[in-house]
Order: C-alpha cells, then structure tokens, then sequence
C-alpha cells in the first residue's frame, strides 16, 4: 500500500455502528482513529456533573461560560486496544457511555459554541491526515476535502436492538423501548439542529448496514479505503 495517508470522514445516526469500524480501520491502515461523539458526550458529562443539564434544567449559558475549563484529550490503553477518554485528566470513557449522557448529548451537541470548540480540537487533530474520525458533520463541517466520505445507516430498531444489547453487556439496567425512543429522539434532534445537521455529504458514499455482519462491513469499508490510497499515487 502507498504511503499517501488520507483523511477517513465517517457520518451517520447513532448506533450504526460508527465507532467499531473506524476503529478497525484506524487499527488496520495504522491511523489515528478520533470518536467526536465522545468529545460531545465529555462536555455532556461535564454539564450534567456540575447540574447544568438535567430532565428539568438545561443552561445553555452556564456551559457555554465553562468551556475554557474542560479539557478533552484521548490516551491509548494498550490493554483495550484503543484510546479512552480523558475529561481534565480524569478517564471517564464508561461514564459517558450510558442511556443517561445519550439522552442528553444530542441536545449539548446543538450549541453552537460548543461545536466550535470542538470542531477546532478535531480539525488539529487531522491536520496531517492518517486519521479515521466518526461524527455527524465529519465530512460536511469538520473535514469537507476528505478523500474518503461514508455516510452509514440503519433502521431506528436495527440500531436499537444493537445499543440495547450493548448496554446490557456492560452492565447497564435499561430496557429496549426506551432505547428505541433515544435513538428516535437523537435522530430527530442531530437532523433538525441548526449548526451543522446531521445530512449526507454530497460526495459520501452512503452504506446501509442493517443486514451486514461486522465483518461484511469491515471488508466493504478497507476495500472503499485500499481503492481512495490507491487513487491518491
């Protein structure tokens, strides 16, 4: 394979499985792989902590005066294979994986301050490409010359079916039909926000994934990948 490094922009709804191929990608072309949702769920995390989003309270202005403070960064552990979360030095990579900061982080996610701040952080991130990132504006806001654009889907209960079982596997108390709702709610409010909606970049590649198995995916994926690098000499 060439050493033209590319940047990987992949988009979608929640729970389509984002996150588990970028990962595979990053590991097998040996890029840096950056989860943007987890940036969003660190401040979502952030604001829930200090009571600034709850089913009652949601201060827009309190999180907006606090960002200077948080500090997001990702530290490799070896063991898992991946790079956890760290909010100001503390590693909150299970705490922001709950139903909990999913039902709230769409609604964080809606700041405009907010998605600046971190779209600045992603934007450094991949500023010499070789990255995998997986969001929902990765290729229309945060990298729109990225080589290679995949935009993933599914249906609300296929992806419903996979968070509820992923949450239950980590010892999670829920139950499905208010995981369906989180995901329909999400769904609503990351399409209908303002700043940066969650759409389907021109240029991506769009990869309905509902009866594809991980593997399937992956193969599909690398190959999209193999061919873009290839292109690039």
């Amino acid at each position: 394979m060439s050493n033209n490094k590319i940047t990987i922009a992949i988009d979608g709804f929640s729970s389509t499985g984002k996150s588990t191929v970028a990962k595979q990608l990053a590991k097998h072309l040996g890029y840096i792989y950056v989860d943007s949702g987890a940036m969003y769920r660190a401040i979502t995390y952030f604001a829930m902590e200090n009571g600034f989003i709850n089913d009652l309270n949601f201060n827009i202005e309190a999180i907006i005066s606090q960002l200077d403070s948080i500090d997001i960064s990702f530290k490799f552990n070896k063991e898992l294979g991946f790079a956890e979360v760290y909010l100001n030095d503390e590693n909150i990579e299970k705490d922001i994986r709950t139903l909990e900061v999913s039902s709230f982080v769409s609604k964080v996610a809606t700041i405009s301050e907010v998605r600046q701040k971190l779209v600045e952080q992603q934007q450094e991130m991949g500023r010499h490409k070789g990255v995998v990132m997986d969001g929902r504006d990765i290729g229309t806001v945060v990298f729109p010359d990225a080589e290679l654009k995949l935009f993933m889907t599914a249906s609300a209960e296929t992806r419903a079916i996979r968070r509820y079982h992923e949450l239950l596997e980590r010892g999670n108390n829920v139950n499905y039909e208010d995981v369906l709702k989180n995901v329909q709610e999400r769904d609503y409010i990351d399409s209908n926000r303002e700043d940066s909606p969650l759409v389907k970049a021109e240029d991506a590649i769009a990869l309905d994934n509902s009866n594809m198995t991980l593997q399937d995916q992956f193969d599909k994926i690398l190959q999209l990948a193999k061919m873009t690098i290839e292109g690039m000499e």
